[in-house]
């Protein structure tokens, strides 16, 4: 069966609850009528879901956090949890973004913790892996991306590991207009779903979907997904453009 996929924006830290629903009643009328053969997911800042939640409810939309704690509730200020988002109506949850993983010290052990939890919930975790240029330059790209995904999927029983999604982000990549090529990105997620067969059976792991992110644009994101083992992409300033997101959506259809 093949892997339907994914048109996922990450907003990051940007656009207001107000900002949000501008966006989406410019968003949403453009994409009523497209075929449902690819997965547009929004991951709007924690104020924001409950305005888009009342919008994407009759859509086909999803809509996801871009992070969550690993437990349900108690002394952790400033965190939301599983209960949480699910109560907001999210499907997604980004977890282990370089930006948490790098700027907010997450380790790949309190990523896999929140990887187990959010599936538990019934929640969809877009586990992120991806090295730094220094990383890279070292020949250690495969050794990070390994560690990050082996130690992210640790916990995970069989039952529940296809309704996981990876996606590689080159650290290096990220923001900074820099992406890594198709061939680049083809090659690390071949690598990516050699470890996922190894870690689980060939009908599971064929069904995981893997996306790339970093620098995604309207330009260059059909160069991506023509290649045969991305499965979409993760956009991160682009998306918050509704008619660039619009074209990425359409440049996927297109691409599958």
């Amino acid at each position: 069966m093949p892997r339907i996929p994914i048109a996922a924006g990450n907003w990051k830290m940007n656009k207001t609850s107000q900002e949000a629903s501008a966006y989406a009643e410019a968003f949403l009328p453009q994409i009523k009528d497209f075929k449902k053969e690819v997965e547009i997911i929004i991951c709007p800042p924690f104020t924001a879901l409950s305005a888009l939640a009342s919008y994407f409810r009759n859509s086909s939309v999803k809509l996801g956090a871009q992070n969550m704690h690993w437990e349900e509730k108690g002394a952790f200020t400033g965190e939301v949890s599983a209960p949480m988002i699910k109560e907001w109506g999210c499907q997604y949850v980004i977890l282990g973004h370089s930006e948490r993983r790098h700027i907010f010290r997450e380790t790949s052990e309190e990523v896999g913790k929140k990887v187990k939890k959010a599936l538990e919930w019934g929640i969809n975790p877009i586990l992120c892996v991806g090295e730094t240029v220094e990383e890279r330059e070292k020949g250690e790209t495969e050794k990070i991306v390994e560690e990050q995904l082996l130690l992210g999927i640790a916990d995970i029983p069989d039952t529940k590991a296809s309704s996981i999604v990876i996606a590689y982000e080159p650290v290096w990549a990220i923001g900074t207009g820099k992406a890594a090529t198709p061939e680049d990105a083809r090659e690390v997620i071949s690598f990516i779903r050699e470890k996922l067969l190894s870690r689980f059976s060939s009908e599971i792991s064929d069904n995981i979907r893997i996306l790339y992110g970093g620098s995604v644009s309207p330009e260059n994101v059909f160069n991506f997904l023509r290649e045969e083992e991305i499965d979409g992409t993760l956009v991160g300033g682009a998306s918050l453009d509704p008619l660039k997101m619009i074209k990425i959506v359409e440049e996927t259809l297109r691409a599958y």
